[in-house]
């Protein structure tokens, strides 16, 4: 099950369990829309691979199988990409 990680390992922007904002990378790695189209080029900085849309998980699942509320931020954020 994705962990739909709750921000943008870039430039931390807030990504909500339901933004269609949300790119994720086939290691789950978590960018927003604008890191990925911007400085990334669709390109994740971490292992090289592209990213696709982050699912949505439907609403009425969210309690039974919350979103992950760990931040993960790249120290150097997207610039050192």
């Amino acid at each position: 099950m994705l962990e739909l990680r709750p921000n943008c390992e870039c430039c931390d922007r807030d990504l909500p369990f339901d933004s269609a904002e949300a790119r994720i990378c086939t290691f789950e790695c978590t960018f927003c829309a604008d890191c990925v189209n911007g400085v990334l080029k669709g390109v994740c900085p971490n292992c090289g691979g592209g990213f696709s849309t982050r699912p949505v998980r439907p609403t009425h699942l969210m309690a039974k199988y919350p979103a992950s509320t760990t931040r993960v931020l790249k120290s150097q954020g997207c610039a050192a990409a």
